[in-house]
C-alpha cells in the first residue's frame, strides 16, 4: 500500500509541474482530495525525490503568490454574468 502512495506522489508531482496546476486541479483531476495532493507533495516527495520537490514547491508558491487574482477574476467573471442574466430578463 506505501509503495502506492509513493507512486502517486511521483505522479502528482509531475502533474503538477507540467501543467503548473494548483493542488486543487490536481486534486479534481486524480480525483482525490485537496488533502491527500498537498500531504504527498509536501511531505512525501521530500523524501522520494528531492529535486522534483523543489521544483513542485516553486510552482505552489507561484501559485499561492497569484490566488487572490484568480479570485478576483472569478468574481468580477460572476458579476458580469449575473449582469447579463438580470439585462435579458428585463431585471
Amino acid at each position: 500500500m506505501k509503495q502506492q502512495s509513493d507512486h502517486r506522489a511521483v505522479i502528482l508531482g509531475e502533474y503538477i509541474l507540467e501543467n503548473n496546476a494548483t493542488v486543487r486541479a490536481a486534486a479534481a483531476w486524480f480525483g482525490i482530495s485537496k488533502s491527500t495532493v498537498h500531504k504527498d507533495v509536501s511531505q512525501k516527495l521530500k523524501e522520494l525525490s528531492p529535486s522534483l520537490y523543489k521544483d513542485v514547491g516553486a510552482v505552489l508558491a507561484k501559485n499561492k503568490e497569484e490566488r487572490h487574482i484568480r479570485g478576483g477574476m472569478a468574481t468580477r467573471k460572476k458579476y458580469a454574468r449575473l449582469a447579463a442574466m438580470n439585462e435579458k430578463h428585463g431585471g
